[in-house]
């Protein structure tokens, strides 16, 4: 565990190494503030062997007691303010660096869960992301702020102590030196404990979290159906879960906290009663004595600090290990080096519009081994072709978009885009060429200008003329400020139809060389739908086309249709040919024109 724990720890050295010189600041003043602290008990059993007359450094012989005392409170004060200020020093540095430090890491998490694949994210809810994102990152961020510069400083306090104790009076300072024993194997005996409790602990909150977003984004569909108390049930269910878990950690933390206080206790009690006793012999000063009951109890305040600091150290490194099983996950999709694709996708990914070819080879793809998609798939697509893509629900009509989008890679087979393979294609490139209306529209949070560039550098100008074209205007004089309108999360504010419209309006300012349509005008309704015809064709016009539909109408305007069930390409022709035929499509198209069925 100690070895796992070293290397998570490493993987921050990269995101420290940005932050040296304070780290470096905040490490050598350890060294000045573990002397200024153990100074202090010295200073007052000075003082004691003063007023008593008893030995004393060398430095005070020969002083008046009232110069002496002067002196010593003197130099007591000034111990106190040097040490204030250098941990005043010290703490700023810690935590500006800790902050930093999460601040990095954070937007590495968050890069790196955008770059995972769909497949990743499918099987992964958002509550669990989020914990990792919020939750773990504060998590981490506290124990750097408060606990691991601080375990340091305590380690070098107790070496300091432990030397000068030793240096005054050598039997008592190794007998409170071996009262540290018993303390240390406690703690490392509860850290494994610990560490798999409070493991279990982030997991639940993930969960809780999970079940909350859920929740919050279904809240329509929860309070039509009258969700509200079982979903309440349920998710008390998982709080309690979540409580329990909580109370394993506060066991051990409480337990190792009344550990190190009884063993204290009685440490200065034998210090105490052996103490005395070599006073009253005369084998050591009552200052002396002063100094070691002070020093007895420094020598337990790292400790004490130690285990408050435990669950914040053993959450961080939980953290630590979380972040590290996300940031270690790797990706499905990934870019070939420049140096390793063809020369063919070298030269088309300096190309700007492409004729827009689509060929599958032999493709092959299942979410899971045992539930195959797509099997050994087939078929090409002409450049400038308008094709439909049909079949019964499941056929795998969606995973197509989503291969040749390659948010999937297949697990058989080759996509090939104006003959190179997606594959060695830039990705920027490839998404670049698509454009992908979804039946589902999603908006982001901002304003409708905003919504409809993306990533597309384009002028005010130029986006209020290609609105005027694409038929917007009267969506944007509805709006209060037109393109500068904002939009609440997932464009709430807008209706169904209005989100679609936005949606084709986003993805034909770009010009794509592929169009895909996933029944892209199922939310409009007929008059929007007309006003939007006539510039889908112009924008059909001169490009390749992949439309999923389920309305007869839209199918039969395509030039081929391809014809898709349980992922085999059963059958394909325009729309009278397949009639003709008598095959899958032409009983689907008889069962839509009687009202029983969609494409």
């Amino acid at each position: 565990m100690a070895s796992l724990d070293l290397q998570r720890l490493r993987r921050l050295g990269p995101y420290l190494a940005q932050d040296r010189r304070r780290l470096l600041l905040a490490l050598v003043l350890l060294v000045p503030l573990a002397f200024a602290g153990a100074i202090q008990p010295l200073l007052v059993g000075q003082a004691i062997s003063v007023l008593r007359g008893e030995p004393v450094l060398p430095w005070l012989r020969g002083l008046p007691v009232p110069g002496a005392l002067r002196l010593l409170v003197g130099l007591l004060l000034l111990a106190v303010m040097v040490r204030l200020g250098l941990q005043g020093t010290q703490l700023y540095n810690v935590q500006v660096v800790g902050q930093r430090l999460t601040a990095r890491i954070r937007d590495d998490l968050f890069r790196h869960a955008l770059a995972l694949s769909l497949r990743f994210h499918d099987r992964t809810t958002v509550g669990r992301l989020l914990t990792r994102l919020t939750s773990d990152v504060d998590a981490l961020a506290e124990v750097f702020g408060s606990g691991a510069v601080g375990v340091l400083a305590d380690l070098v306090s107790l070496v300091v102590v432990g030397v000068t104790m030793i240096s005054i009076e050598w039997r008592l300072g190794l007998l409170l030196m071996a009262s540290q024993i018993p303390v240390t194997l406690a703690i490392v005996w509860l850290q494994g404990r610990y560490r798999k409790v409070n493991y279990r602990v982030r997991e639940e909150l993930g969960g809780l979290n999970a079940e909350l977003q859920e929740n919050l984004q279904g809240l329509e569909v929860v309070q039509m159906f009258r969700r509200e108390q079982e979903n309440s049930r349920r998710f008390a269910r998982g709080n309690d879960t979540y409580r329990r878990a909580v109370t394993g950690t506060i066991l051990y933390d409480s337990a190792i906290s009344a550990f190190i206080e009884w063993v204290s206790l009685v440490a200065v009690a034998v210090v105490l009663a052996l103490g005395g006793w070599m006073v009253t012999g005369g084998s050591m000063g009552l200052g002396s004595l002063t100094t070691f009951i002070l020093f007895s109890q420094r020598l337990f305040d790292p400790l004490r600090q130690l285990a408050e600091r435990f669950t914040q150290i053993q959450g961080g490194l939980t953290a630590v290990e979380r972040i590290g099983e996300l940031l270690d996950e790797p990706l499905d999709i990934v870019e070939l080096a420049d140096a390793s694709r063809s020369a063919a996708a070298r030269r088309s990914g300096l190309q700007g519009r492409s004729p827009g070819e689509v060929v599958f080879e032999s493709v092959s793809f299942a979410y899971r081994s045992d539930d195959p998609i797509l099997d050994n798939l087939s078929f090409r697509i002409a450049a400038g072709e308008h094709v439909a893509i049909v079949g019964p629900t499941g056929s795998g009509k969606s995973t197509v978009i989503r291969l040749l989008c390659r948010l999937y890679e297949p697990q058989a087979g080759r996509i090939l885009l104006d003959g190179v393979d997606i594959r060695e294609l830039p990705i920027a490139t490839l998404r670049q060429r698509l454009g992908v209306v979804l039946q589902d529209t999603f908006l982001f949070s901002g304003n409708v200008a905003d919504n409809l560039r993306l990533d597309a550098p384009i002028s005010d100008q130029e986006l209020e003329r290609l609105c005027g074209e694409l038929g917007l205007k009267p969506l944007l004089h509805r709006l209060d400020q037109g393109l500068a309108s904002e939009l609440r999360e997932r464009g709430a504010n807008l209706s169904s139809g209005e989100r679609q419209l936005l949606a084709v309006a986003r993805v034909a300012i770009r010009d794509p060389s592929v169009l895909v349509m996933d029944e892209a005008t199922a939310f409009l309704d007929p008059s929007t739908e007309a006003t939007l015809q006539s510039d889908l064709d112009r924008l059909l016009r001169d490009r390749t086309a992949i439309v999923i539909a389920h309305r007869l109408a839209t199918v039969e305007a395509a030039d081929r249709i391809l014809v898709l069930r349980q992922g085999r390409l059963i059958e394909q022709g325009n729309h009278l040919e397949l009639r003709r035929a008598g095959g899958l499509y032409a009983q689907l198209a008889d069962l839509q024109e009687k009202g029983l069925a969609a494409l």
